[in-house]
Parts: C-alpha cells; structure tokens; sequence
C-alpha cells in the first residue's frame, strides 16, 4: 500500500474529481443550505462511498482558507480505506482465516496506532472503524502506528451493528471483550475465522452491539486494577490469536 499524504481539498469541482479518481477522503465539510447540482452530488458520491459528511456553517470554512472555497472542504486521508467483503474475499483466497478486528468509540488516536502496529505484527487481515465516533487516522495516529497503518487493511463502516452481520453471514464470529463476561480469553477458539470488538476505555463496548455478538470474555488480570489500556488489551488478544494460530 503507498504512502498518501494528508492534504486539503477546497472547492466542489476538485472534490468530484478527487472522489472520482478513487482519493480516499476522511471527511467533507459542506456548508449548511448548500443548493445546486454539484451539491447535490457531494450528497451523493459521499453516501455512494461512505464519507462523513458534516454540515458548518461557512465561518468554519473561512477559518479553514482563504481560497474560495465555494461551500466546501475535505480532507483526504492518510490511509486508504477498503469495503470488509472485498477484505473478506482477498484473505479466503489466499487460503488464509479471517483475523479482523473492530474498534468501537476508542477516540485516542496514540491508541489507535499502537493498536495498527500490534495488528500489524500479528496477522490481523484488517481493522473495522465506524465513520462516526473513532479517533481521526492522521499523522499522529500514523505516527504512533510506526508506519502500520499504511500496511493493514482499514474498514470504514457507517454501522457496526450491520458489519457484525456482514461478518456473520461470512461464517466469521465475532468476539467482544468485557471485563464482566465469564469466558476467559483462553476459552476462545480463534483459529476459527474471529472478529474481535474491543471499545472505548470509559464506555466500553456499545450494549447494543455487544449483544449481537457470539460470546464475550475477558482477560485474567491480578490484583484489583478495573482493566487495562486498550492497545495493551489488544495485544494480549491478538498474540492469544497468533498463537493459537501456530
């Protein structure tokens, strides 16, 4: 995968062609009551291919440049971003078993990329992000992941209550890690094809999505500490799954 640079992309005509020449994009800004056919189709390519789309007021957009920026700013991505079916397919056919992993609300981004540097070396095939409620993968969050984050697969999705689904009906189970579950870590089969759903160190796991999953566990630990760092978390998971994995 190649390296891609942040950058800004102002105006509508150049958002277009950026989004039709396959630039991944982290976000648009478009200026609220925005008319016109070229809106319309930021509209539209941006739920085509799954871009945040946030509505400012134009304050925001002059304190961004001074360009003329006709209504709209996005900001390209550090990473490219890949559909988790054709991640999906891509593994299968190499004759390898699904590894992934989700994160859910973790908005640290030193913690994302510690968790993309682990991921990384431990085999996971990718990593699932909502495009909501996640830390922004950019130069800090790249820098934190030594580089990695350019190297695994990261999934953009605009639900993960509907991903666990797709990932279901893959014939992939879906694990998530809570500190009150029963099953420990060990107990878990993940030679099978797993996800793993690890969330945010103040709220954890959303119930709702917890609930879809196939089983929850946790991580012995002594002493009476209520839980471990997240990216910590990740890594006594994911080397679990590699050495199971042989």
């Amino acid at each position: 995968m190649s390296s891609l640079k942040t950058r800004t992309i102002i105006g509508k005509q150049p958002l277009v062609e950026a989004i039709s020449a396959g630039v991944a994009i982290d976000k648009i800004l478009l200026q609220k009551n925005a008319s016109g056919e070229t809106a319309n189709q930021i509209r539209l390519l941006s739920k085509e291919h799954n871009i945040p789309l946030q509505f400012v007021p134009i304050e925001k957009l002059n304190s961004l440049t001074r360009s003329n920026h006709q209504g709209v700013i996005a900001f390209a991505a550090i990473v490219k971003y890949y559909s988790v079916q054709e991640v999906i397919d891509f593994t299968v056919s190499n004759g390898d078993t699904p590894l992934f992993l989700m994160l859910d609300g973790i908005t640290d981004v030193r913690n994302i990329g510690a968790i993309a540097r682990t991921a990384l070396c431990c085999g996971v095939h990718a990593i699932i992000i909502p495009d909501k409620g996640v830390g922004a993968l950019n130069e800090e969050a790249l820098k934190a992941s030594a580089g990695a984050l350019e190297h695994v697969h990261v999934c953009r999705v605009n639900s993960l209550m509907k991903c666990v689904d797709e990932l279901h009906m893959n014939g992939i189970k879906v694990f998530a890690s809570e500190m009150k579950a029963t099953t420990t870590l060990k107990s878990l089969n993940l030679q099978e094809p797993s996800c793993i759903v690890l969330g945010g160190e103040e709220k954890g796991v959303y119930p709702a999505l917890m609930k879809i999953c196939d089983e929850q566990f946790y991580i012995p630990m002594k002493g009476k500490f209520e839980s471990l760092n997240v990216s910590v978390a990740a890594g006594i998971i994911l080397y679990e799954a590699m050495q199971q994995r042989g």
